[in-house]
């Protein structure tokens, strides 16, 4: 009886807890689907005529289809970068023994309870003016690249995992640190790996700051972020906050399907940290 009471209340709270997650979602794919006057009176939660046209419209007329591809780019280009710069950075970091390694680590990870935020967008747009990449795609995406504090110490703890030993057995074979690194360190590493390109990708998908100041004067390279609120006031200067939701609820397709990809690596990682 005691475990089947434990049972139930589990899963109440679980649904509960799911229900309130998933009601912003539901009120924003129903707010899509209204005219802009009904959703500005607020009078019904349903929508009185379904308006399936909202998303055509903002997929064709606002341009959201050149906000959605830049935002692609964007994403899959800053976590690839960043990727590469975070893997290498925690393999040297955990594998290698060098001059000032520790004092590294701890300011590395003194930075992550500082957030510099816009203190460093100044700095970092004039240096890509300087090397001529202000107006480019490749220059936005090596300022997305977020070789942060939590990305490189998620894969430096999963490498220091790795037993030692397999390096060692390499090098008797006479493999080098790069063969070691691609065909060793980071096969085992891949669901380190998953999570913490998720977390690359979210973060470039989301950000709004960076891409306007870079974006302001080149409208055809503004992400989804950008554009979105761009949408808003778009049309005549009048709100337009039905089509800002159709929006919306486009932009949230592809990061529930990078999390639902990326649960696998989620629960590796999980497993991984109980055994260890």
């Amino acid at each position: 009886m005691k475990r089947m009471t434990g049972r139930l209340l589990m899963w109440a709270f679980l649904l509960t807890a799911a229900a309130l997650l998933l009601l912003p979602i539901g009120l924003a794919v129903l707010g899509s689907l209204k005219t802009n006057q009904e959703l500005t009176a607020g009078t019904a939660i349903l929508p009185q005529a379904w308006q399936f046209d909202n998303y055509g419209y903002t997929w064709k007329e606002a341009k959201f289809s050149v906000y959605v591809w830049n935002s692609v780019i964007y994403s899959v280009g800053a976590t690839l970068t960043t990727l590469a710069v975070c893997a290498l950075a925690a393999y040297a970091a955990a594998r290698k023994t060098f001059p000032g390694r520790k004092l590294m680590l701890a300011v590395y990870s003194a930075m992550m309870f500082i957030h510099m935020g816009v203190l460093t967008l100044k700095p970092a747009y004039q240096l890509m003016v300087e090397l001529g990449l202000h107006k480019s795609v490749f220059g936005l995406i090596i300022m997305m690249t977020g070789a942060g504090g939590t990305t490189f110490f998620i894969l430096y703890a999963f490498i220091r995992g790795i037993s030692r030993d397999l390096d060692e057995a390499a090098m008797i074979d006479g493999a080098g640190s790069f063969y070691i690194f691609s065909r060793i360190i980071l096969p085992l590493c891949t669901p380190a790996l998953g999570v913490v390109a998720l977390f690359a990708f979210r973060g470039a998908w989301n950000n709004y700051i960076l891409p306007l100041v870079f974006t302001m004067s080149q409208p055809d390279l503004q992400p989804l972020t950008v554009g979105l609120a761009n949408i808003r006031y778009g049309f005549g200067g009048a709100v337009q906050s039905h089509l800002m939701l159709a929006g919306a609820c486009i932009s949230m397709i592809p990061m529930l399907l990078i999390y639902v990809l990326a649960n696998k690596s989620f629960v590796q990682m999980n497993v991984g940290a109980l055994k260890g």
